[in-house]
């Protein structure tokens, strides 16, 4: 199973400049995919979830567009072919 994740520049920066990744969950789940960018993308790992490896909470993560905070959070299946969209709120005034 192959999933496009898709990064803001603020984020690709972390990802060797790439903002469209294609990875191999290690689990069909968000945090599969999250577990296999920490793999590859140390830095980036840091910059979405916390030590205790939850999402940070000013991190926005979409599967297909649907924000997975209101459906099963990390635990979101995923399928093959899924779009998963990583945002960091932007706060400013």
């Amino acid at each position: 199973m192959t999933v496009e994740v898709v990064l803001p520049g603020v984020l690709a920066d972390l990802a060797g400049g790439e903002r469209r990744l294609q990875v191999r969950p290690a689990a069909p789940t968000v945090a599969g995919l999250l577990d296999a960018l920490a793999a590859d993308h140390p830095a980036l790992e840091r910059r979405i979830r916390d030590e205790a490896g939850v999402l940070r909470r000013f991190v926005n993560v979409y599967v297909d567009g649907d924000d997975v905070r209101f459906s099963a959070g990390a635990d979101t299946v995923l399928h093959d072919g899924a779009v998963v969209q990583v945002l960091p709120s932007v706060a400013g005034g």
